[in-house]
């Protein structure tokens, strides 16, 4: 697998996941279809390689890209459907502020923080699914810095940096009647704390927001 330009997607079994929102004090659980899911998260090199643009703060091909926003990450999604002749999931209204989903399409898209966190989880019932210095780069061992996708351990299912490096950007909206158009991160970043990077931990920013923790992973429907 070249991580460097490479899309390498795990086919993920079917399953429930159970979601909770803290402020809320809200669980739901959602079954799951099968779907697939990139085994890293995009790198500088890819993103490049598809959008000819190079965002990141800290320069490094195989590097996660960063400073991206929701929409940089979902127009991404399209414009590598398009190379790869599948049909583009995401249809954008002609003002560019909204976005419809088609969920027939065969194209490249956004995970949901459902098949986020059942991929992330693997199996396992536990907040991480290893032990956090083996699987993640966090505040604690990154040295306040980014690295090179694929240096820590994978879980069960082979998903490389889960947990840490950057934070991911997921297809869902936070908290509508609170945040708007907030959209869910997962996965916990490099200068985050070991109590982010947790398969549970939900943050959320604006779907302009870019910043040097922030990238995301590709997902597909299965068919």
């Amino acid at each position: 697998m070249d991580v460097v330009t490479g899309n390498e997607m795990i086919t993920v079994p079917p399953g429930r996941t159970t979601l909770s929102d803290r402020r809320t004090q809200r669980s739901w659980s959602v079954e799951l279809a099968p779907y697939q899911l990139a085994a890293f998260p995009v790198t500088q090199a890819f993103y490049a390689q598809i959008t000819g643009r190079r965002p990141s703060t800290a320069r490094g091909d195989q590097s996660p890209v960063e400073c991206v926003s929701w929409w940089d990450a979902a127009r991404f999604c399209n414009a590598l459907s398009q190379r790869d002749g599948f049909t583009s999931a995401y249809r954008f209204r002609a003002d560019g502020e909204d976005i419809e989903w088609d969920e027939s399409a065969d194209g490249y898209r956004l995970p949901t923080e459902a098949e986020w966190e059942h991929a992330c989880r693997a199996g396992t019932p536990g907040p991480r699914y290893g032990e956090l210095d083996e699987i993640a780069w966090y505040r604690g061992n990154s040295h306040e810095r980014i690295h090179s996708v694929g240096g820590k351990r994978p879980n069960a299912w082979g998903f490389h940096d889960m947990l840490g490096n950057v934070w991911d950007w997921c297809w869902d909206v936070y908290d509508p009647e609170v945040y708007g158009t907030y959209r869910v991160l997962r996965g916990g970043g490099w200068f985050d704390e070991h109590w982010s990077c947790r398969a549970s931990a939900r943050r959320r920013s604006h779907p302009t927001f870019q910043v040097d923790d922030v990238g995301f992973r590709i997902a597909r429907s299965h068919r």
